[in-house]
């Protein structure tokens, strides 16, 4: 049985995993036949927005792992605990803690980060040579983990993608249903929420995302 590490940003699109992705990865992976393990890092949310009111909770701090571990039932590790020799794959939800809390793409665009955790947490499985599927805005990190031309999608928002390429990667523009694979690197991007209109929509990308990980595995 292929064994999947799921990285999850928190609990809620607007400042953590996005909820539908996350859980229709592990639903995904189930369906295949995979077993999964969730992580996330043990971090400070970039900030914590009230999803009802879209507004930011400025006397609220949440913590990354502790949020995320909602959406795992509890069952999450950090990321500072990887066996990188017992997981075949990786999968990383969107959701705007992605582009908050494991990297701030959301703040800095092109000149952005990957959380030094996070960045050694998935350049384990870039090293091993195992592959990684980045749903929605994940993608974003793709440049900044692997060597110049790396190829993702994130659909085909212009800004994003404009600064996708200047990161040193190759965009590809996709609709919600496609993926982007680089065989080369063992790498996997769908769009997901990013265009998606409807859980429907997100669940054909991240099914054929899941599938061809697996397969890559």
């Amino acid at each position: 049985m292929k064994k999947v590490a799921v990285l999850l940003s928190g609990a809620g699109v607007f400042d953590g995993s996005e909820l539908h992705e996350a859980v229709l990865s592990l639903l995904c992976l189930t369906q295949a036949g995979a077993s999964y393990q969730c992580f996330a890092p043990d971090i400070d949310q970039m900030h914590v927005v009230n999803h009802l009111s879209g507004e930011v909770d400025g006397n609220d701090q949440r913590n990354v792992l502790v949020e995320a571990a909602r959406i795992a039932r509890g069952d999450i590790k950090a990321i500072t605990e990887l066996d990188i020799e017992k997981f075949d794959a990786l999968v990383i939800p969107g959701g705007f803690g992605a582009a908050k809390n494991l990297c701030d793409f959301a703040v800095s665009g092109s000149e952005c980060e990957v959380h030094p955790e996070v960045k050694a947490f998935i350049s384990e499985f870039v090293g091993a040579c195992k592959p990684v599927g980045f749903i929605c805005i994940a993608p974003v990190m793709i440049p900044k983990l692997y060597q110049a031309g790396a190829k993702g999608t994130i659909g085909n928002d212009g800004d994003t993608m404009q600064a996708f390429n200047l990161m040193g990667g190759e965009h590809v523009i996709a609709n919600v249903e496609q993926i982007v694979v680089d065989e080369a690197n063992k790498l996997v991007s769908t769009p997901a929420y990013m265009l998606a209109e409807n859980i429907a929509e997100a669940h054909i990308g991240i099914s054929k995302l899941v599938k061809k990980v697996l397969e890559m595995a």
